[in-house]
């Protein structure tokens, strides 16, 4: 059985979190830190990954910022030895880098055949070579330290599961997030012996900065597409990203050491309404 903190307790182990300063980011990087794992946020602007830092442990013995693009293998590679040089491992990544972006979204009454190709390269790019390089770079620190133990968690989203209208490229995204991570369960157990496992949480509806103005008037009350979504979900509200943290702590620890290529989902019960 083992205890709570045997079962859920992240102490000694090195955390490394891609889209560490966004909103899921900066949350599960904080969670992390208080479950007791050092942690390495990654994102594209430095200064926002410092005040992450800063929000854990200003002293920096717990947390490391880096100035990284997902996209660019050499900045993660930079990354890696800069977390290998600091803490010696590598033992968790999330890959919480993504979201969608404004060319890839169809306006109202705009139709698939007039979505611009470079908007959707552009948003595939974002969420699944920004995912790919990272499982490479940082998974082979993995294996190299201790093939019998590590962990990878991805963010996919309700878009991979649900047809979600005007969000072609997201959807595509999303859909093939869910199918590597169960690709990549698979080849890293047979492989390695099932030490290092690889899964992904999929949120339901969560306000943050991409999808804001989509979902809400600048008043705070709902747009005709939000309040469509909190229709759809039994809960009857957008999700708080608090709410995903637990989800992740479990996939995180030894709790879940029999959990493996699976894509959990924590959607207020969005994933099973009918709409009847």
């Amino acid at each position: 059985m083992g205890t709570l903190e045997e079962l859920f307790g992240l102490d000694g182990r090195v955390a490394v979190v891609t889209g560490g300063s966004g909103v899921i980011g900066r949350t599960f990087a904080r969670a992390l830190a208080d479950a007791g794992a050092r942690v390495a946020i990654l994102g594209r602007r430095g200064e926002l990954c410092q005040a992450v830092c800063g929000e854990i442990d200003a002293s920096g013995e717990r947390a490391l910022p880096l100035a990284t693009d997902v996209l660019q293998e050499e900045q993660l590679v930079r990354a890696r030895h800069a977390i290998l040089d600091r803490w010696g491992r590598i033992d968790i990544l999330v890959n919480a880098a993504g979201g969608n972006v404004p060319a890839a979204t169809l306006s109202e009454g705009q139709s698939f055949f007039e979505l611009g190709i470079d908007g959707f390269r552009q948003v595939l790019d974002l969420n699944l070579l920004g995912t790919i390089l990272p499982c490479q770079v940082f998974g082979a620190a993995m294996v190299a330290n201790d093939p019998s133990s590590g962990t990878i968690v991805t963010i996919s989203s309700m878009a991979a599961q649900r047809a979600l209208t005007r969000v072609a490229g997201y959807t595509a995204a999303k859909g093939a997030i869910d199918s590597v991570t169960r690709w990549l369960a698979v080849d890293l157990a047979q492989r390695y012996g099932g030490g290092i496992r690889v899964n992904a949480i999929a949120p339901g509806f969560f306000l943050g900065e991409q999808n804001r103005a989509l979902l809400t008037h600048p008043d705070g009350t709902l747009t005709a597409r939000g309040q469509r979504i909190v229709d759809q979900t039994p809960a009857s509200r957008f999700g708080d990203t608090s709410e995903l943290v637990s989800t992740l702590l479990w996939l995180c620890g030894d709790g879940s050491r029999f959990v493996n290529g699976v894509v959990v989902p924590v959607d207020g019960g969005f994933s099973a309404f009918s709409g009847v």
